[in-house]
């Protein structure tokens, strides 16, 4: 009885290590057939890979581009708002500055000092009577 004991057990331990050797033999050859796929595919899946990352990079371009003339087009929008609100507040600026100068003057000619149109006016005048004078001085 002992010795079918043992003859079981060595039998379980050849079968268990030729089984390992099957699977690791499997495995090693798995692994040549896999290297050899790749050599022979390979060159092919890479110029997929390019091909497939060129398509990216277009499409990312693309929205790179529409984004920059949105932003683009946003950009211009706003100068034009910014330009049309400087017009109005220079408009309303000279409407403020004419009103305070119309204010300024009927002031000053309240207390009597001249305005620059009064000044002006009386200038001309001084020019035409010392003209005068020098014609009656030479005709003396």
């Amino acid at each position: 009885m002992a010795k079918v004991v043992l003859k079981k057990k060595v039998d379980v331990e050849t079968n268990t290590l030729s089984d390992v050797k099957s699977y690791a033999r499997k495995i090693w050859l798995a692994g040549l057939g896999a290297y050899t796929k790749v050599g022979q595919e390979g060159s092919e899946y890479v110029q997929e890979l390019i091909k497939a990352g060129q398509a990216v990079e277009k499409k990312g371009k693309k929205v790179v581009v529409e984004k920059l003339e949105a932003a683009n087009a946003e950009i211009d929008e706003a100068k034009s708002e910014v330009s049309t609100f400087k017009g109005k507040v220079e408009l309303q600026l000279d409407k403020v500055e004419k009103a305070f100068d119309t204010r300024i003057a009927s002031a000053l000619n309240r207390i009597g000092i001249p305005s620059k149109h009064d000044v002006e006016t009386l200038s001309a005048k001084l020019d035409e009577l010392t003209a005068l004078l020098e014609r009656v001085a030479r005709k003396s």
